[in-house]
């Protein structure tokens, strides 16, 4: 199981950019990493949770794998932990 996070590419709220943050195996496994991190549970959306540009140094320091967008799709995909939206 690991934990993943991509660069802070997204624009969102407070002028700052925004990374993903999700696991290959275990939305347990996520959560438990997020509490560590300090991201608040309202950060959750479906898959991932969404982690300010001011935190991803810290969530690699902390064990996170760093990756492009397109692989942590792919894994997270392969996971099968990918929720669409309304499902």
């Amino acid at each position: 199981m690991t934990i993943l996070i991509d660069p802070p590419h997204w624009p969102g709220p407070r002028g700052l950019m925004w990374s993903h943050l999700v696991s290959d195996a275990s939305l347990d496994e996520l959560h438990t990493f997020a509490a560590r991190l300090g991201v608040p549970p309202r950060a959750f959306d479906r898959d991932h949770y969404d982690v300010p540009e001011t935190a991803h140094a810290r969530a690699v320091s902390l064990g996170a794998e760093a990756v492009s967008s397109r692989e942590l799709l792919r894994r997270l995909v392969e996971g099968g932990l990918r929720k669409r939206q309304g499902r």
